[in-house]
Formats: C-alpha cells, structure tokens, sequence
C-alpha cells in the first residue's frame, strides 16, 4: 500500500509541475498588457513603465514564473493588479462559496443517483427502467446553465421559495446560506446525478453476470440482498471514478452557474479577473483549482486500492 501511494504521490507533485507551466505559458502569451489595460490608451510611456515595474511585470517571465511558484509554495499568491489586495485574501473570501456549492452539488447527485442506478439495475429491461434511462438521457443532453435558469424561474420567480441570486454569508446562518446554495447545487447536480446514475447501472449490470452473484443466489440470498451485500462493492470501481471527476468539475466548473446565481465564489472571481486582465489573480486561482482536481484525483485512486486490493498487488 505504501509503494502504491508513493507513486501516485510522485504523479501528483509532476503533474502539478507541468500544470503551472501551462498556466503560466498560456495566460501570459494571452494578448493585452495588464499596465496598459489599467491605464488606458492614451497612458504615458513614463507613468506605463512606473506603473509595469510596481507590478513586477518589468522582469522577464522566466524571473516572473519562479517568483509566481515560490511564493504559491510559501502561501503569497501575489497581489491583485486590479484591487492591490493579497489575492490570498481574495481566495479565502469566496472559496467558501465554491467548495460548499460544489459538495452540495456532489451530495444531491450522489442522493439521487445511487437508488435510480440500483433501481434501474434492479429491474433491466423493464418499465421502471426505461423510464429512469429516459430521464438520465435527458438530463445529460440539457446543459446546466438550462436548469439553471429553469429553476430561477420556477422557484424563484413564480413560486418565491427562493431569491434569484446572492449569497447572505455564513454569518446569517447555515440554513439561509444553504438555502440560497440550493437552486445553484440543483443545477450543478442535475447532469451529473445522470451521467452517475448511467453508470452505476452500467457497473451493477456488469457484476450481476459474474459467477460469485450466482453462487449467491444458488445459496438462497433474495436478489436484493445479493445486489447490496455483493454486487454493491464490486461496482463502485467505475463509480468512484466518476464521483471523484464529478467533484472535481463541480470544483472547477461553476463559472457559468456562479455568474447565472450571482454568487462570489471562484468561478466568479477568474471571470472577473479576466475582464480586467488581472492575470496575478487569474494564474493563482486557476492553479488553486488544478490543485484541487489533482489532489481529490489522488484521494480517489487511493480510493481504488481500498476497494480493490488488487491494485495494491499490481503497484
């Protein structure tokens, strides 16, 4: 278990490695000079070149770079061109967005999926099956933003269950900062619940055709004890895997539906960013969130080798 983690730790630190020179490369060859955007066209040449080496943009991007993944290392994202804050700060206030919104979202996917893959796989072929791969097609087909705005609608509108958008703050209360979290959550969920729900089923189908299944119903275990007590572990291999790529796109895809909600959260914070050309805050946050889908990526494969010990003989 021990060489199994070392290697899937050296994966993590390289691939980290190869993620910041990219991020790094692709957002400074993107067109545009952070000085020039903040001040205007008509700048002068004089108050330009102050206003470049106050932001360290008078060095070259080797010199830029290193100082960029030392002070990520040490915890100094920078400072913000736009706002001059620590764009740690920055992070901190709306990282409690994001995660939050992104767990609930995993939560009611998870919630919804594993009794529609169980249920569906339980009944193959029939009625009640038909009518849960219909719905799950559906729900893959729709994009977020659709539901986003259909819940809006809905719920916020028409029925007034819910505002249309903001985020109170933690300080107001857990329910009324999950309550406003959970018409974003549901639109977040929704796709993911049914591509989840597809292969639960898939991988349950899978394993019911396995020899160990029909021994155990031949010992006279009911099918539905066989599905939970047998068949259950065995299919969350494929499950796990899609879990942890769920979260790990809820994590770093709420641009659209932060701006849809309305919520300072992460996704809204690089839109931001980018309209400013504020590429300190862009490389950090961005980088914050490829972190956070390699680390939860690490925490699923070790994932797999408690479910699966044979992975753990194969490292």
């Amino acid at each position: 278990m021990l060489r199994y983690m070392l290697k899937r730790l050296v994966s993590l630190v390289l691939s980290l490695a190869v993620a910041s020179l990219i991020i790094f490369a692709v957002i400074e060859i993107a067109p545009g000079d952070p000085a020039s955007f903040m001040l205007g066209i008509n700048a002068q040449p004089e108050t330009l070149a102050a206003l470049r080496a106050e932001l360290g943009l008078d060095v070259s991007k080797a010199q830029r770079y290193v100082a960029w993944v030392g002070g990520m290392l040490t915890g100094d994202f920078g400072t913000s061109y736009t706002y001059r804050t620590p764009v740690a700060g920055m992070v901190a206030d709306r990282i409690g967005v994001s995660i939050p919104l992104a767990l609930y979202a995993l939560v009611l996917s998870v919630v919804i999926a594993f009794p529609a893959g169980l249920y569906a796989a339980a009944r193959r072929g029939r009625a009640g099956d038909l009518g849960v791969m219909g719905a799950t097609q559906l729900g893959v087909a729709v994009p977020n933003f659709w539901f986003a705005m259909m819940l809006v609608l809905t719920f916020a509108i028409n029925l007034r269950w819910f505002s249309a958008g903001g985020f109170p703050g933690w300080d107001d209360g857990v329910f009324a900062a999950l309550k406003s979290l959970t018409l974003p959550a549901i639109a977040l969920a929704l796709p993911q619940a049914a591509i989840l729900t597809r292969v639960m089923r898939s991988a349950l189908l899978d394993v019911l055709g396995e020899d160990f299944m029909r021994t155990a119903r031949a010992k006279g275990l009911s099918e539905r004890q066989t599905l939970w007590r047998h068949g259950l572990r065995n299919a969350l291999i494929p499950v796990l895997t899609i879990i942890g790529l769920q979260f790990s796109f809820l994590f770093a895809g709420t641009i659209i539906i932060e701006q849809v909600f309305y919520l300072p959260g992460l996704g809204r914070l690089i839109f931001q960013s980018i309209s400013a050309r504020d590429l300190i805050v862009v490389e950090s946050v961005v980088m914050l969130v490829v972190f956070g889908v390699i680390v939860i990526n690490f925490l699923v494969d070790l994932a797999y080798a408690v479910v699966d010990p044979r992975l753990r003989a194969r490292a």
